[in-house]
């Protein structure tokens, strides 16, 4: 009898073909079989759940990991453990804003060597596209391994990534097609933006109105209509934008987005006006503007807000990565969906967007970036943690995390990080 390195069982597995119970065998970091869940199988550790669901990791796309004042290398250290903390097994890095920001192969070079030695997940990279990059800069960065580009056509990126005009959005776009990379854009479109009258969130919400991103979003969809490449908002708030979004789906462009918990759990109404914990770009919008962008993303043709992300900007937005899985399970339970709803938003469509074919999925063959998540648990935020769930209840608890089959410690201090992969360079192409 063949024998495994590891066999988790839960009466409640999340898998492409179904919820329910089901026994899942880890060999050489990947999954080598899914079987009933009471088939014995010879392994040298086992785990039960019981009722304790067992989920994919999530796959969290454009992330910032550094908050002002730490190195690289202690960003990375803390926001991934603070993912795997979450549920969260890979995290793709956003370019901007990081130091330095990833806009060619010698700063992505920096980022590797910060992240090989510091990180508790897989870490894949988003090359930055600015006024300035040519075509010999995107084709280095996506040879070196990025897994997608990133882009802004505002402020998304400043100071280190320029807004882009027509013109460069058009040819960078063009460049990504003949390579078949995604493009992720922050849309709001600097033309409809102000400077706040004010410090506060009201004045910010003020200044950056839905229109911003209904613009940007507009321009997107003609560069993508002209090129033929795929393009991925990141992060859409305004839900205005999502009939947009089905009707150009509907003839064929290849737009997409994402959207976070943030701006599907907080209504602006409810928003303290100087907590910069809530300050974000996009802005949290209003409670109306909430319950559209649920409904496009319960749209069931899965056209419209495909993929939720956390939009972790520690320092300089919301930094709630640790919570994105508990936040999105409590409102979407109140909706009356399932697991397998969050995870096909929070794993498997992220992992599509940007060409992580391991990840994503519980299924033979896949990474074993496994997830043990207590969906009956409740949960209150520390007061202290920072963030816009502070002293908050959620419904769900992450109570175990396993990269490649390797657990992930509940503490880590003392405990050097786990080996992962880092995507990008010759430890393992973005394409796996």
């Amino acid at each position: 009898m063949r024998q495994f390195d590891l066999v988790i069982r839960s009466r409640c597995t999340v898998t492409p073909e179904g919820t329910g119970p089901a026994a899942v065998a880890v060999s050489g970091g990947r999954i080598a079989a899914v079987t009933e869940y009471g088939v014995p199988l010879a392994c040298l550790r086992e785990t039960d759940l019981g009722p304790v669901a067992l989920l994919p990791g999530c796959v969290d796309v454009d992330v910032a990991v550094q908050a002002p004042g730490l190195s690289p290398a202690e960003g990375y250290a803390r926001t991934t453990w603070q993912a795997a903390a979450g549920g969260v097994t890979t995290v793709v890095v956003a370019p901007a804003p990081a130091r330095p920001a990833i806009t060619g192969t010698a700063t992505l070079a920096a980022h590797l060597r910060a992240a090989s030695g510091s990180s508790w997940t897989h870490v894949a990279f988003l090359g930055g596209v600015t006024p300035r990059s040519t075509p010999a800069d995107l084709a280095d960065l996506r040879a070196a391994g990025v897994a997608g580009f990133a882009c802004s056509l505002s402020d998304g990126g400043a100071p280190d990534i320029a807004a882009l005009d027509d013109v460069h959005l058009g040819k960078a776009m063009a460049e990504l097609a003949a390579m078949d990379a995604p493009l992720l854009v922050h849309a709001e479109d600097a033309a409809e933006l102000s400077d706040p009258a004010l410090p506060g969130n009201d004045a910010l919400l003020a200044a950056r109105p839905p229109r911003a991103e209904r613009r940007g979003l507009e321009r997107v969809i003609a560069a993508a209509r002209m090129t033929g490449a795929r393009a991925h908002v990141a992060p859409l708030a305004a839900a205005e934008c999502a009939a947009i979004l089905a009707a150009v789906r509907s003839m064929g462009v290849p737009v997409s987005a994402q959207t976070c918990p943030h701006y599907l759990c907080l209504p602006a109404e409810s928003v303290p006006d100087a907590d910069p914990a809530y300050r974000c770009r996009p802005p949290i919008r209003s409670d109306a503007n909430r319950g559209a962008l649920w409904s496009a993303l319960l749209d069931e043709s899965g056209d419209v807000v495909a993929s939720v992300g956390s939009g972790h900007r520690p320092g300089t937005g919301v930094g709630a990565i640790r919570w994105t899985l508990p936040a999105l399970w409590t409102a979407a339970r109140r909706r009356g969906r399932d697991l397998a709803d969050v995870s096909r938003w929070t794993a498997e469509r992220p992992a599509e967007v940007v060409g992580l074919r391991a990840k994503g999925r519980i299924a033979v063959g896949c990474d074993a970036d496994l997830v043990a998540f207590d969906a009956e648990a409740s949960q209150p935020v520390p007061q202290d943690e920072g963030g816009p769930y502070a002293g908050r209840l959620l419904r769900g608890r992450v109570t175990g995390t396993w990269v490649c089959g390797r657990a992930v410690p509940r503490e880590p201090d003392g405990i050097r990080p786990l080996p992962h992969s880092v995507h990008g360079g010759p430890l393992l192409s973005a394409g796996t």
